[in-house]
This record gives structure tokens, sequence and C-alpha cells, in this order.
């Protein structure tokens, strides 16, 4: 373990909070790596803004989770002290940015399944849950319209953007069918009926998928093998890249404090 690092006592809601935390902390510094790189003034805004949303969601999501804990641990902790095991992230949001098309696909992919996901959890006896879901919804919707139409956009234009666009939906489908496991900590959960089934939301994200990939002219990917493991902390190698990147000052010097 990394000097620093951190033991988190892992309750099956304290795992949930940390898992969906992770998802949009490790998608926001994806963001944020465009800032400056983006085709456009207003598109590099567009993206530090999803940023900024995916990471203020992150940070509601830990502090819940320091509160369950009751270990001492805060949000900085939990994003920077822990190794790369630690991380229960979707395989998906932790894939390299590429080319533009691909990061608005992987948005796009991510956003289909949160935005509904969000409604679902506003229904939780959890008010804490609850609260932090409405809040998140109102950025997933506009999240998944913004990527939506960029998938269109791109898919349904030049030959070119069309080649991209369709090589980014065959590269990342993989990755999607993730998103709905659930261990037997989360369907316990789910029993009790403070979160929602992610599988069912399969059929409707599925639709939402194929009307928004129809068009943009671009085929659905059928069947195939699905990577997972994220959500177990079995990661690609790019988290290990991502998180040297965003612990570095908090591993260079711990307990620093502006």
């Amino acid at each position: 373990m990394a000097e620093g690092s951190i033991k988190v006592a892992e309750t099956p809601l304290v795992r949930y909070l940390l898992r969906r935390a992770d998802d949009a902390l490790i998608l926001g510094h994806r963001l944020s790596e465009w800032c400056g790189h983006a085709p456009m003034m207003e598109e590099d805004m567009a993206l530090a803004n999803m940023g900024l949303d995916l990471i203020g969601q992150a940070r509601t999501l830990y502090t819940y989770a320091a509160e369950v804990e009751a270990a001492g641990h805060d949000e900085d902790a939990y994003a920077y002290r822990r190794d790369v095991r630690g991380y229960g992230n979707l395989l998906l949001v932790e894939q390299p940015n590429g080319d533009f098309a691909r990061t608005m696909v992987r948005q796009f992919f991510y956003s289909a399944f949160m935005d509904p996901y969000w409604r679902a959890l506003m229904a939780s006896p959890d008010a804490t849950l609850a609260a932090i879901a409405a809040k998140a919804e109102k950025e997933s919707a506009y999240h998944l319209r913004h990527s939506a139409e960029w998938v269109i956009r791109l898919g349904d234009g030049t030959d070119e953007s069309h080649r991209r666009a369709a090589e980014a939906v065959a590269h990342l489908w993989a990755f999607t069918g993730e998103m709905f496991e659930a261990d037997a900590g989360e369907r316990a959960l789910i029993a009790d009926g403070v979160v929602p089934d992610p599988e069912s939301l399969r059929a409707p994200w599925r639709a939402a998928i194929a009307d928004v990939l129809a068009q943009a002219t671009l085929a659905v990917p059928e069947g195939g093998w699905m990577q997972k493991g994220g959500r177990s902390g079995a990661h690609s190698e790019h988290l290990g890249h991502l998180l040297s990147d965003l612990q570095y000052m908090q591993r260079a010097f711990p307990g620093a404090r502006w």
C-alpha cells in the first residue's frame, strides 16, 4: 500500500456510494483533460462545466460515504488516498479520451444510463441519496442531451466524422455491460428498496441508444463479450496513469493544505 493510503470499512452502503462517486470523479477528470484542447471555445467550456458537474457529484457522494463510514475520512481522503485497487469505478469511464468522437460516445453511453438511474434513485427512502439524485439528474439530463446531439452530428456528418464515431461505438460497446451489474451487497440495498436495480434500466437504455444511433446513421453493436472488473477493483492500466496525475500532490506532500 502506498504511503498515506487509507483503508476503508466498506459496508454495502459505503461501497455503493464510493463506486458511484468514483464513476463521477474519474469521468470528470477525463473531461477536464480537454481544457484548452476542445475543437471550439464553446465546447471547451461545455466539457469543463460537465466535468465540474461530475466532480461535484463525486464530492457529495464521498461526503455522505464519510458520514456513513464514520472513520474520520473525508472527500479528499477518498479521492487522493486510495490505491488503484480500492477504486470501484466502471471501466468505461477510465478509458482514455481518444479523439472527440470517442469522448462523446463514452459520455453518451454513460449519461444515457445515469440520467434514468438518478431519476429512479430520487424515490429512495434514504433522504440524502434522494437529494443527491435530484440535483445530479438535472445535470445528467444536460449531459445526455449534449452528448447525444454530438453523436448524431458526428455520425451523420462527413465520411471522416462518421468513421470515427463508428469506431468509437465499436470500441466502447464492450464496456457498457458492467453498468447493469450489482454484487451481493448492492443486491441487499436493492431488496430493501434503498437503491434501484440497474438491470431494470437495460431495456430503456438500449432503446435510447438505438434511437440516437439510428439518427446518427450508426449501427448498434449486436452481442459480443463484455468487459468487467472495475467494480471489484480490477482496472485497466489507464486508471493507474490517471491516478498518478490526479493524486500526485497529495502523495508527494501527504496532508498538505493550501
